[in-house]
C-alpha cells in the first residue's frame, strides 16, 4: 500500500516538473516567434526585404527567432 502511494506521489512530481519545464519552453518560443514576426514585418515595411508570410517562413521565424529572420532575409536576397 505504501509503495503504491509513494509511486503515485513521485509520478505526480515528475508530471508536474515536465509540465513546468514544458510551459517555460512554450513561453520562450511564443516570445521568440512574436519578436521575430515583428522584425520580419518591419523589414518588409521599410523595404529591406520582401519575404512573404508563408507557413514555412512563419515556422522558421517561430523556431529561429531573430536568427531565423536574418536567415530568411539573406535567402531572399539571392
Amino acid at each position: 500500500m505504501i509503495e503504491e502511494l509513494l509511486f503515485l506521489f513521485f509520478l505526480f512530481l515528475a508530471v508536474l516538473l515536465i509540465v513546468k519545464v514544458g510551459w517555460a519552453i512554450v513561453k520562450y518560443l511564443v516570445a521568440n516567434a512574436v519578436i521575430g514576426l515583428i522584425i520580419l514585418a518591419f523589414t518588409n515595411w521599410i523595404g529591406l526585404s520582401s519575404v512573404p508570410f508563408t507557413w514555412l517562413n512563419v515556422l522558421v521565424v517561430a523556431i529561429g527567432g531573430v536568427l531565423g529572420v536574418i536567415a530568411l532575409i539573406i535567402i531572399s536576397w539571392f
